[in-house]
């Protein structure tokens, strides 16, 4: 995979769904750990490094839920419509983010690019901000006696 593009998402059959539960349980207890795994059939082995395992369990966790999965590169550059499913927004409104310049992009021609690591910095913004203002509204619930 080239460093600027991005896989369609992969969702898994139900078959897929068994066995990624399976493995993601068995693989679990390895995650901080290089693992060597032998190609079944084969006399060959492969060393993942930890980093990889980490991925790989998450990746079947996923999986296990019945959830699409795709992997990103961190420099990857989105379409417009990548990134709003990836916000799970409206195409319009990630649009209009961009406009205001709450998200940085480049244009391609008359394409709009933004960029992986731009999106999940706007992302866990967002996430912070939604759980201050929450975190205030359960404690002004509280001030009030609100039984929260």
């Amino acid at each position: 995979m080239s460093p600027h593009t991005t896989r369609e998402p992969v969702s898994p059959s139900v078959e897929d769904i068994q066995l990624a539960k399976a493995s993601s349980r068995r693989l679990a207890p390895f995650l901080n750990q290089n693992l060597k795994v032998r190609i079944a059939g084969t006399k060959e082995q492969v060393e993942l490094p930890a980093v990889a395992v980490r991925l790989l369990v998450d990746l079947l966790s996923e999986m296990a839920e019945g959830n699409a999965v795709t992997l990103i590169p961190i420099h990857a550059e989105l379409t417009t419509q990548q990134a709003a499913d990836l916000l799970n927004v409206s195409r319009p409104f990630l649009i209009r983010q961009l406009e205001e310049g709450v998200i940085p992009y480049r244009k391609v021609g008359t394409h709009r690019r933004v960029m992986f690591s731009d999106l999940m910095e706007y992302k866990h913004r967002i996430d912070s901000e939604r759980h201050e203002a929450l975190d205030e509204l359960a404690a002004q619930a509280q001030e009030l006696d609100m039984g929260y």
